[in-house]
């Protein structure tokens, strides 16, 4: 491919702004956002409390060092600064007075019973075996590709409560998926996940930073390549495409580009495509769905653990109000962000008739992938649709959606668009540390793209 190229990109979450700033390189690129405010899952709210204003993320949060090269490569580019934090994760059952933090000794055993309770201590026998088991069967090849994480704990006998009150409430709070939607997750992508981000270790884990300032803090810098051409309040109507080029309608009117880059989600793009999208697109598109989450910034510490010890950055609690089993957690915003705050933060997903109404915030509503058999399988046709001669070979499509659902995924999504149209990073990535040491008895909680 030679030569500048007029090519629109549909989305400002972290897909399309990343997108935007890798083609601006070589191309002129309009971004088109509907919503009045760029950033998608990065949104950070200024909060005044006790005098002070305080930017809390109610979205995007944490990254880490082993698993986030190309979105640290990026933000060292853009001269962003990070800040380290910590990950601790805590379940809590209000009705029955149970809770634990796995950060130290003294927050696993907050509750001070469980020190001569044989059930909690078959829990953390439980957690060993599996994180054993889980490695040895991924270095051995024995994950079946078509086995869900449901089948394989009841296949190996793990019980009620590793599974009710640690290992799925871990990965619901990472996905912001509901219990039995992580039993029918993939099996290999599920313990791959787990085994990259350190989350089968005691030893050996990734350092978590946040963007200090707030995640938001990026965005100028993203976006200033081509920040002339961003169109907020702008949502697409319609794309059609034909063999010299692709016409983008608004209800601003019709423009024409060379190319479109579809960075907003999978439904989203079909709506859009509407009657032209081919079958092949239907088919990969429609296979990886989104879910819609229920997101409060609240100060009401009642919804987390009863004892302070217990406390962590996230925090999953197992008796939520309201029909359904959607996931409940809530993340402690000022342990996340090193806040230095008398007024606690909450930020919690899918658990608002719990929140005392005077100490609500802010109100916002997350869509999130799923992710199943089906989906993993779309995946691996990305070919298919992106750049194919199906749709004119001028249709690309990026987002978080098409590997594991985080802000590193989106970057790195992005980038293969990019350089599919002859754009690329400005320098190879970091190589992730060797090591992190054990501070911590249980895993750390995984990524942060809560929002």
């Amino acid at each position: 491919m030679t030569g500048s190229q007029r090519i629109a990109v549909i989305g400002s979450g972290i897909s399309g702004m990343a997108a935007g700033f890798y083609l601006s390189a070589r191309h002129e690129v309009t971004l088109f956002e509907a919503a009045p405010r760029l950033g998608g899952h990065t949104a950070t709210v200024d909060v005044d409390a006790g005098g002070e204003r305080h930017a809390v993320d109610t979205g995007f949060i944490v990254f880490n060092d082993w698993t986030y090269p190309h979105f640290i490569r990026l933000l060292e580019t853009l001269g962003v600064t990070t800040q380290p934090t910590e990950m601790s994760f805590s379940v809590h059952e209000t009705a029955r007075d149970f809770e634990y933090n796995g950060h130290t000794l003294d927050s696993l055993f907050a509750q001070r019973r469980h020190l001569i309770s044989p059930s909690f201590y078959r829990l953390l026998a439980d957690i060993v075996r599996f994180n054993r088991r889980a490695t040895r069967d991924l270095d051995k090849n024995r994950l079946a590709e078509g086995l869900t994480l449901g089948d394989y704990l009841d296949q190996n006998g793990y019980g009620e409560a590793f599974q009710r009150r640690y290992l799925l409430p871990m990965g619901a709070a990472i996905w912001s998926a509901s219990l039995n939607d992580l039993r029918g997750f993939p099996l290999a992508f599920f313990v791959r996940f787990f085994r990259n981000h350190g989350l089968l270790n005691i030893v050996n884990r990734p350092q978590w930073y946040t963007v200090a300032g707030g995640s938001r803090a990026y965005i100028p810098a993203l976006t200033a390549p081509y920040a002339e051409r961003i169109r907020l309040n702008t949502p697409v109507t319609a794309v059609t495409r034909d063999a010299t080029g692709v016409d983008v309608a608004t209800a601003g009117g019709s423009e024409r580009f060379d190319r479109v880059v579809f960075a907003c989600h999978s439904n989203q793009a079909l709506n859009i495509l509407g009657d032209n999208a081919t079958p092949a697109e239907r088919e990969v598109l429609g296979a990886m769905p989104y879910q819609d989450n229920e997101v409060v910034l609240h100060t009401d510490t009642r919804l987390l653990p009863r004892r302070r010890r217990a406390h962590a950055s996230w925090n999953y609690r197992l008796d939520r109000r309201g029909a359904g089993d959607a996931v409940s957690v809530t993340y402690h915003m000022n342990i996340l962000q090193r806040l230095d705050a008398d007024t606690t933060f909450c930020v919690t997903l899918n658990d608002s008739h719990s929140i005392d109404p005077a100490q609500i915030l802010h109100r916002f509503t997350y869509a999130h992938p799923r992710f199943t058999l089906v989906g993993q399988a779309a995946q691996a046709r990305h070919a298919e649709i992106c750049g194919a001669a199906g749709n004119h070979g001028r249709t690309h499509f990026c987002g978080a959606y098409w590997r594991n659902g985080f802000h590193e995924d989106g970057v790195w999504s992005a980038l293969r668009v990019a350089q599919k149209l002859g754009c690329d990073e400005p320098a190879p990535p970091p190589e992730p540390p060797t090591a992190t040491p054990a501070h911590h008895l249980l895993p750390d909680a995984g990524p942060g793209d809560m929002g």
